[in-house]
């Protein structure tokens, strides 16, 4: 081979690595569309995936798991469930994921929808979770529901820190929506505690919870909460329930803090309510 022409093929290998490696990386078999909030005409992103097996089975209709916070929660619980899904130790499943308001600020939207009431100390909009919670009931379940081969009874909520806290208004206000609920480390503080006086409503259906929180999420590790005994005061709201139709586990994760515990939360949840058992 003379000189000129490996020049040439180096030249062109060092082009393809080049566009290669400024290709941005994108989640397989995703996208995103936009659905409105009718009660406030507010538009909101929704980030979806759909399971390996989609297309090679056109007969087949699949769990889904609904996420909040999809800019932080939807890549984690993606890239978290991809082997044990790929490999049958998990139920495949559609995956989907509420963002924010589109052309608002994340936290401003998140205060304001994940809220059950208005809080007067704070300087945010609070208080509009349950038009958001009628928004997910009303818009977003029938939109997947009719647009893909997603299943009507498996349905999963999972919702972190403010969306934990979301999660549990939705359980109290209208438990039948989701029949599994992962809330991870829920702001039960919140408007002190306010959470804890709502007027909880018991499943008509089998429904399974699994509440877990980082053990470092209390003041003495500099968190501003004590989200450790928020969690406590939740499952024993739960069990004061008393309800045949509830299977409720409480976990504790030793070492995390309140910025570390979701990712262990998710798929330690998902592994608890979703997955297939020998």
């Amino acid at each position: 081979m003379n000189t000129a022409l490996k020049s040439l093929l180096l030249l062109c290998a060092l082009m393809c690595f080049k566009l290669s490696a400024n290709t941005p990386y994108q989640i397989p078999r995703s996208s995103v569309i936009e659905l409105t909030e009718p009660a406030t005409n507010r538009v909101y992103p929704v980030f979806i995936q759909l399971p390996k097996s989609y297309k090679k089975h056109p007969e087949k209709i699949y769990p889904v798991i609904y996420l909040t916070d999809a800019p932080y929660t939807f890549p984690i619980v993606a890239g978290a469930t991809r082997f044990p899904m790929n490999t049958g130790k998990m139920q495949q499943a559609i995956i989907v994921a509420i963002s924010y308001e589109k052309g608002s600020k994340g936290s401003n939207s998140r205060v304001r929808d994940y809220t059950p009431n208005k809080a007067k100390s704070w300087k945010k909009q609070t208080g509009n979770a349950q038009n958001h919670a009628l928004f997910l009931k009303n818009t977003v379940l029938p939109f997947i529901q009719s647009n893909y081969r997603a299943s009507s009874t498996q349905k999963t909520y999972i919702g972190n820190s403010l969306g934990g806290l979301f999660g549990v208004t939705i359980l109290f206000t209208m438990p039948d929506l989701f029949n599994n609920y992962i809330i991870g480390s829920p702001s039960v503080w919140f408007n002190n505690n306010a959470i804890l006086a709502l007027q909880a409503n018991k499943p008509k259906l089998p429904t399974k919870v699994y509440i877990s929180v980082g053990a470092k999420e209390t003041p003495s590790f500099s968190e501003g909460q004590n989200m450790v005994e928020g969690a406590k005061q939740l499952m024993q709201k739960i069990n004061a329930l008393s309800s045949d139709n509830i299977e409720l586990k409480s976990v504790v994760i030793e070492g995390a803090s309140h910025s570390t515990a979701f990712p262990t939360t998710a798929i330690q949840g998902l592994d608890w309510v979703t997955a297939n058992k020998p």
